[in-house]
Order: structure tokens, then C-alpha cells, then sequence
């Protein structure tokens, strides 16, 4: 099979590779398209991949092409995606159900080959089936709609409440998608990008607020009204947003980081009072798994894409190219901001 084999910083070559097959407890997916992640950039742009040769990717979907022995319930040609992370289920975490702290874990298309292929293999268990009326691209935004879903749950995510929404990126846009689903009395999602404020209400947030422009702060607190923000979900990753994050935050909230930083964070000491004096929760989310593995998060998203309750837009992509153009894809991401999702597909 060719793959987009990645044998150095920014040396990214599509060749000839052995097609991969299904050992005991295993499947081969056919991939027919898959999304670069955030995290993709520093192990092709930077020196931050596990090793070489590596093939990334674990954001994609495609067909079941082959399963291994003991494999019951996927047939081929049925339409998948698939969990990334291959927990140990050994360890005292994984024992718990907590398979995103597991001690040993690997990582398809990080630590093992993943979904920048014709084909890649991966462990029965991870194999999520999608509906045939959710397209392949769709189906390759599981991964950061279930990321979306997994900070709420972090939460203790419950309606009723005014929503804050800290960045309108893909993970964003499923967290509010997440939020109203699940008995939101209202969404507001924050951002700088006018064309991704408007995605959200076209999405389904029921207010955009543009943080730049002058009495945001003001508009956003009469927006929520005297109970204030409930819930505030940060998934920018960036410092002005998680400071934001205290200032939106009522008293009692439930303030989650899904976004990482990759600077350094401070805080005055006056923002930071304000988790003592509001006495708010502050929790972090990582990945997007739960008991039974792979979680709830994958099962609700597959269900919630098929019955259309959960709503893919197409403005979600920027960009498309070829699997053998994986290259050229990756340096779209010198030239400066990409606006959405840069997928790679196989006809």
C-alpha cells in the first residue's frame, strides 16, 4: 500500500509500505479520509514524533477491509472510525475505567502507525461503527467531537445553565453543540474570527460574541445574566481565553480546560482570587474516554451524527487534499492561520 511515511522533521514522503493485516482480535480499515490535528504539526514540523519511520493520523474513518480471528459484529465494507488510544487495561487507572491516565498506552498514528494511509490496523475493540448516511469526512471528526462531549462530562455537565464557549475551532463547536443538546438554557460561544462566530450561530450557539471588539466583556455578562456562566469550557488553549475563563465563571461554576497551552500561564493574583472567592471548580479534560472502553463519548457521537442532532458543517474544512499530497497539506501550516480542518483523503 502507499502512506504518507514521516522520516524526519518536515520530511514527510508518500511510498510504498507492507499493507498491514488483521491479526487475532484485529481489523484493517480501508481509511478514506483523515483530519490533521493540532498535534500532528510539531511531529512532522518539529522534532517532536516518538521515532522513524512513523505514519501519523488518528482522526480518520473508512471501511472495514479485513478482520482478524475472534472478531465478531464488524463485516467488510461496513463504515468506521476509530478510538486512537490503545490502552494497557492492565494498570490501576485502566482498572478504574480512567483509560486516558493509563501508565502504558499506546497511540494510533502517534506511537503506532496510524490513518495517513490506504490502510491501517487497529484493535477490534477500538472500531466504532457510523451510520451510512454520515460521510467519510464527517466520520473523521469523531475524534474531536468526542474530545468536545469528554469536557462536559469532566464538568459534571448539567442543563439548565448559561453556557460559555472559550474558542469557536472544531473542538469548540462540538462542546456547544454538546452543551445545548444536553438542556443548555443558553450557548454563547467567544472568539476573535468573525467567520467562525458566524459558523456557531449557523451551528446552533445561540449568541457570538467577538472578544475584540470594545464592552465585549460587559455584552457577555448581561448576556448570562444576574446567575452568571454555570459552565465554562476553554478550548482555544490560549492564555487570554483560560484568563477569560475566570472572569465569565459564576459563582459555584464549573470552569473546564479541554484547550492545552503551549506558553507559559500567569495569573494576577487578583484573577486568580477569584476561584477562592467564587468558590468555582476548575478541572482539566484530556483525550475523550470512559467506561466501557472506549466510552460513551464515541457511542453519543455516532448516534447523535446519524440522527442529525449533532450537525457537521461543511465550513468545518479548509482545505482537502489527496492522501499523496500529505506534504503539500502540511505546509499549508508555515504560511500562517489555517481556518479549519486540513483533511486528507483516498478516492
Amino acid at each position: 500500500m502507499k502512506a504518507a511515511v514521516l522520516h524526519g522533521v518536515d520530511d514527510l514522503r508518500w511510498e510504498e509500505i507492507d499493507t498491514p493485516r488483521a491479526g487475532p482480535g484485529e481489523v484493517v480499515i480501508r481509511v478514506r479520509a483523515a483530519g490533521i490535528c493540532g498535534s500532528d504539526l510539531p511531529r512532522v514540523l518539529g522534532p517532536a514524533a516518538h521515532y522513524y519511520p512513523i505514519v501519523l493520523g488518528h482522526e480518520f474513518s473508512g471501511e472495514v477491509a479485513e478482520v482478524g480471528r475472534g472478531v465478531e459484529g464488524l463485516a467488510p465494507g461496513r463504515r468506521v472510525t476509530a478510538a486512537p488510544l490503545v490502552p494497557c487495561m492492565r494498570c490501576e487507572n485502566c482498572q478504574k475505567g480512567d483509560y486516558a491516565l493509563c501508565r502504558n498506552y499506546k497511540f494510533i498514528g502517534s506511537s503506532r502507525a496510524g490513518g495517513f494511509a490506504e490502510y491501517v490496523c487497529v484493535p477490534a475493540r477500538n472500531v466504532v461503527p457510523f451510520d451510512e448516511s454520515v460521510g467519510f469526512v464527517q466520520g473523521a471528526f469523531f475524534e474531536p467531537a468526542t474530545v468536545g462531549l469528554h469536557g462536559l462530562l469532566q464538568a459534571g455537565y448539567r442543563g439548565g445553565e448559561s453556557v460559555a464557549i472559550l474558542g469557536g475551532g472544531t473542538i469548540g463547536l462540538f462542546a456547544m453543540q454538546w452543551a445545548r443538546i444536553l438542556g443548555a438554557r443558553r450557548t454563547v460561544v467567544f472568539d476573535l474570527n468573525p467567520a467562525r462566530l458566524e459558523l456557531a450561530l449557523r451551528m446552533g450557539a445561540d449568541v457570538a460574541v467577538n472578544t475584540a471588539q470594545p464592552g465585549a466583556l460587559e455584552r457577555a455578562a448581561a448576556l448570562a445574566g444576574p446567575a452568571g456562566y454555570g459552565f465554562v469550557f476553554e478550548t482555544a488553549g490560549q492564555n487570554a481565553t483560560m484568563r477569560l475563563a475566570f472572569e465569565l465563571a459564576a459563582p459555584r461554576a464549573k470552569v473546564c480546560f479541554i484547550g492545552t497551552s503551549a506558553a507559559d500561564l500567569q495569573f494576577g493574583w487578583k484573577l486568580f482570587e477569584q476561584m477562592n472567592r467564587k468558590e468555582f471548580t476548575l478541572t482539566g479534560s484530556w483525550m475523550s474516554y470512559s467506561a466501557p472502553f472506549p466510552g460513551r463519548e464515541w457511542l453519543d457521537t455516532a448516534a447523535c451524527f446519524a440522527g442529525g442532532r449533532l450537525w457537521f458543517d461543511n465550513a468545518l474544512v479548509y482545505r482537502t487534499f489527496p492522501m499523496a499530497q500529505a506534504a503539500q497539506a502540511f505546509a499549508l501550516f508555515k504560511g500562517g492561520r489555517v481556518g479549519g480542518k486540513v483533511m486528507l483523503v483516498n478516492d
